[in-house]
């Protein structure tokens, strides 16, 4: 059971920010090299919209306008890897 748990919230976003229909996911992820494990975050982009039929669709190509929002998104996570880097670093 512990494992399912496990596999549950990793599949879930750690953070997410979000500018309308653009949002910016910051995942927590784990490795493995030379036989020792790691952790790094790494982040996904992208826009919702409704299709013709108005089903809710997501995209990680952007429109020109979407730009804006995008560079928020993005500064937002960034600040937050980067205070989260410096509060676990003290």
């Amino acid at each position: 059971m512990e494992k399912v748990n496990r596999q549950i919230q990793t599949n879930l976003p750690q953070k997410k920010f979000s500018a309308g229909a653009i949002s910016a996911s910051v995942w927590q992820n784990s490795g493995q090299k030379d036989g020792k494990e790691f952790e790094y975050a790494s982040l996904s982009l992208e826009r919702c919209y409704k299709d013709k039929e108005g089903n809710w669709q997501h995209t990680n190509t952007l429109r020109v306008a979407d730009l804006p929002k995008a560079v928020v998104v993005l500064s937002k996570a960034y600040e937050f890897l980067v205070l989260r880097e410096k509060a676990e670093a003290q």
